[in-house]
C-alpha cells in the first residue's frame, strides 16, 4: 500500500541515514522499497500531476522535514539530512506533522501557510491538516473532482428540467463552443425543432463547411435502445451521411452502444453524463466561481552555468 506523505517522512530520513546526498528520486526509490510497493503501485500516478503518486508523497515528506530542519538542500534536486534530523531519528518516536510542530521553523512555514478570509473580516484561518493524510496537491486534486462531480450532476438535473426550446438551444450553444457549425446564427438556422421533444438538424462539421453532421437528441428520462439508433442510422443512409452525433440526458443501452461499432457509419454516443462533462469542459451554462493557480520552482531559471 502506497503511504501516505506523513507514513513516508521516517522511511525517507533512514533512507539519508548514511550521512551522504541523494536526489529526489533515489530517496523516492528507496521508500517505495521500505514499503515493499508492487511495481503497480510503484508506477500509479494521481489526477493530472506528471509524476507518480510515491514520488509525489516522498517529495512532500521532504519538503514538511526540510521545513523543520531535519533535512537539507544540498544543489537542487539532493538531499542531505542534518545534525537535528539524526537526534530525531535516534529518539525513537514517531516523525509525523504533529512531531514536527514542535520545531519553531516549522510553525513559522505554517503561518506563511495561513490563508485570509475576505469573507470574515480578513480573519486568519489556520491550513487544517489534509484529508486522510493526502498531500496538499493531491488534496486540491481531489476537492476539484468532487466539486466537478457535483456541478455535473447539477448541471444535469437542471438540463432536464428545461424546455425542448431551451435544449436546443443548449445543443446549439455546445456545438459551437466545440469548433463546430461556424457561428451560432449558421448553426442555429441549420438545426431545426422535430416537434417530439428533441431536435434534428445537420450542421457543418468545420468553419468551411467541407462536411456535415447529422444530429438527433432526445430529452428523455427513459434509456435510448437500439431501436433508436437503428433509426438515426437509417436517416443518416436516407440523407448520404457519413457521421452523425446522437446526444441525449439518460443513457443508452449496452446493445445501443455495440451497434454504432458495427456499423458502416460513424455515429457518436453522447449520454446525459457526458453531456454535463462537456458544458463543464466548454463552459456552457457555467461560469468560472474562482481560480487557483499552483505554481512550482523553475529549475532551469536557477540553474548556474
Amino acid at each position: 500500500m502506497i503511504p501516505t506523505y506523513e507514513e513516508a517522512m521516517p522511511a525517507v530520513l533512514a533512507a539519508l541515514a548514511d550521512g551522504t546526498s541523494k536526489h529526489r528520486n533515489t530517496i523516492a526509490k528507496a521508500v517505495a522499497e521500505h514499503f515493499r510497493l508492487t511495481p503497480e503501485e510503484r508506477e500509479q500516478q494521481y489526477g493530472s500531476q506528471r509524476t507518480t503518486l510515491i514520488k509525489g508523497r516522498s517529495g512532500w515528506a521532504l519538503t514538511y522535514l526540510k521545513q523543520a530542519g531535519l533535512v537539507t538542500i544540498s544543489k537542487r534536486g539532493w538531499y542531505q539530512i542534518t545534525p537535528r534530523g539524526r537526534e530525531a531519528t535516534a529518539t525513537g518516536v514517531a516523525i509525523d506533522r504533529e512531531f514536527l510542530e514542535q520545531y519553531q521553523e516549522f510553525q513559522d512555514f505554517l503561518s506563511r501557510s495561513r490563508v485570509q478570509s475576505a469573507d470574515e473580516a480578513k480573519e486568519v484561518v489556520s491550513v487544517t491538516p489534509e484529508p486522510a493524510g493526502l498531500a496538499p496537491d493531491e488534496a486540491l486534486e481531489q476537492a476539484y473532482r468532487t466539486l466537478r462531480a457535483e456541478l455535473e450532476a447539477d448541471i444535469l438535473e437542471t438540463v432536464k428540467s428545461g424546455s425542448p426550446e431551451f435544449f436546443e438551444r443548449l445543443v446549439v450553444d455546445l456545438l459551437v463552443k466545440m469548433g463546430y457549425g461556424g457561428n451560432r446564427e449558421d448553426a442555429a438556422r441549420a438545426v431545426g425543432r422535430s416537434g417530439d421533444g428533441g431536435i434534428d438538424g445537420v450542421i457543418d462539421e468545420d468553419r468551411l463547411g467541407l462536411d456535415v453532421i447529422y444530429l438527433q437528441a432526445k430529452r428523455w428520462e427513459g434509456v435510448v435502445g437500439r431501436p433508436e439508433i437503428q433509426k438515426f442510422a437509417g436517416a443518416l443512409q436516407a440523407q448520404r451521411a457519413r457521421k452523425g452525433i446522437f446526444l441525449t440526458t439518460s443513457h443508452f443501452t449496452k446493445d445501443a452502444e455495440d451497434y454504432v461499432t458495427r456499423i458502416d457509419s460513424r455515429i457518436i454516443l453522447i449520454d446525459g453524463r457526458r453531456l454535463a462533462a462537456l458544458m463543464f469542459d466548454h463552459e456552457v451554462g457555467v461560469t468560472p466561481r474562482a481560480t487557483y493557480t499552483v505554481k512550482g520552482i523553475d529549475g532551469d531559471y536557477f540553474e548556474e552555468a
